[in-house]
């Protein structure tokens, strides 16, 4: 792959729309990792769906990531999901929230998803808040088992995403217009806030979402820029897999002046070590790939940090295809790397 080819593969956009050739002519263009579908995306009756999905990907040997929001409850992309969620689940046994989110994940699999950035991870008592429909319990002890239940649910059916770390609980707000802040300290955060988390990684989810969530007495940064939390998240929690931010537009909605640059944005997720950058809104996808190539190119991110992302999600995206589909779009230097 050149550079710009692996930096492509690190970008989770949105087209909207309901048409699968837009969508297929769009990822065939830019060869992103994956997509988002977002509510414009789904047709009626939403089992159209899987029209779609099943066009999107060129290559059956790397396909695309095709992600979804379906929480169930307040946060449902596809309509028709009237599964338990949150606000049943948090009064019932872990069971079932096992039950609810396995039925959440088949439902998305038959749909052709692969990505589910369904588990709510935070805590939150207040009843005030915007999250507080969303979360699975109200303290950590309440939240954890549940948690890993609605992992160990969509195992082997999607991939399954925590978030929004390190804990939109902690930082009051909403993080879709401003950045939340809290001066809470590592140690209370560790007692409070980590064990949800902890608990998904345990229990094997793929994905964690880094919230625009500012914990000062940690790092000024937003976490989903913060090198630090990137590193708690890798090195405390022992989190192997791929970590993807929370929508990057949703920084030049908080009016921040630091954060008004989108491509800037993006730059500094991936040297705070991001895996998978998210984006909802609209990309002028040449820029952004030009760039990141330019900060590589003058040392500004280092190359190994791209191919690290970029290996990452090309090893899931081939699981993902079972490992017997064919590199259509291998050539010869490729072929002889695999033979």
């Amino acid at each position: 792959m050149t550079l710009e080819e692996k930096i492509s593969s690190l970008l989770m956009l949105h087209v909207a729309g309901t048409d699968p050739q837009v969508l297929r002519d769009f990822a065939e263009r830019w060869q992103p990792g994956g997509l988002i579908l977002m509510r414009d995306n789904v047709p009626s009756p939403p089992d159209r769906l899987a029209t779609l999905t099943e066009e999107l990907s060129a290559d059956p040997g790397l396909p695309l990531l095709v992600a979804i929001d379906q929480e169930g409850g307040t946060v449902r992309r596809i309509p028709t999901d009237e599964f338990p969620a949150a606000p049943q689940l948090r009064a019932a046994e872990p069971a079932a929230a096992e039950a609810a989110f396995a039925d959440r994940a088949a439902m998305l699999a038959a749909l052709g998803i692969s990505v589910n950035f369904g588990v709510v991870a935070d805590v939150t008592p207040d009843r005030s808040s915007f999250l507080r429909p969303r979360v699975l319990g109200d303290t950590a002890e309440a939240a954890s088992p549940r948690v890993a239940a609605a992992v160990a649910g969509e195992r082997g059916q999607v991939l399954t995403t925590l978030k929004h770390f390190p804990g939109h609980g902690a930082a009051p707000g909403d993080s879709h217009s401003s950045i939340p802040a809290t001066g809470m300290g590592i140690e209370e955060w560790r007692d409070e806030h980590a064990p949800p988390f902890a608990a998904g990684i345990e229990a094997g989810a793929e994905f964690v979402m880094t919230g625009h969530l500012r914990f000062d007495a940690v790092d000024s940064a937003p976490a989903s820029l913060s090198a630090e939390w990137h590193r708690i998240l890798r090195e405390e929690l022992d989190f192997d897999g791929i970590i993807v931010t929370d929508d990057l537009h949703m920084l030049l909605a908080s009016g921040e002046e630091q954060f008004s640059d989108l491509e800037d944005n993006a730059l500094r997720a991936l040297q705070a070590g991001a895996t998978l950058l998210l984006f909802v809104g609209p990309v002028e996808v040449p820029a952004m790939v030009d760039r990141i190539a330019g900060a590589v190119r003058s040392g500004e991110l280092a190359e190994s940090i791209v191919d690290d992302a970029a290996l990452r999600l090309l090893e899931l995206r081939r699981e993902l295809s079972g490992q017997t589909g064919p590199y259509v779009h291998c050539g010869e230097e490729c072929l002889e790397r695999i033979r």
